[in-house]
């Protein structure tokens, strides 16, 4: 099986709210200047800054993603 179809198959198996992530990720890598990297990064930027998720602005310590993590 190639690698193509390798990708595909996990795609498929994905739940629907990914694949917006994995699109955005695609067209990124499929960029090949400078303009085009700054207009998916803009992109990326008003996703965040369109995101619903009311915990998404919410700032953690070292401290408290070290504990987190168990890296104590």
């Amino acid at each position: 099986m190639s690698e193509r179809e390798q990708a595909k198959q996990i795609i498929d198996k994905l739940p629907e709210y990914k694949i917006k992530n994995i699109l955005l990720f695609l067209q990124g890598i499929a960029f090949d200047d400078d303009i085009e990297d700054d207009l998916y990064c803009e992109q990326l930027y008003q996703d965040y800054l369109n995101d619903p998720d009311p915990e998404k602005d919410k700032a953690y310590t070292l401290d408290e993603c070290m504990k987190e993590w168990g890296l104590e």
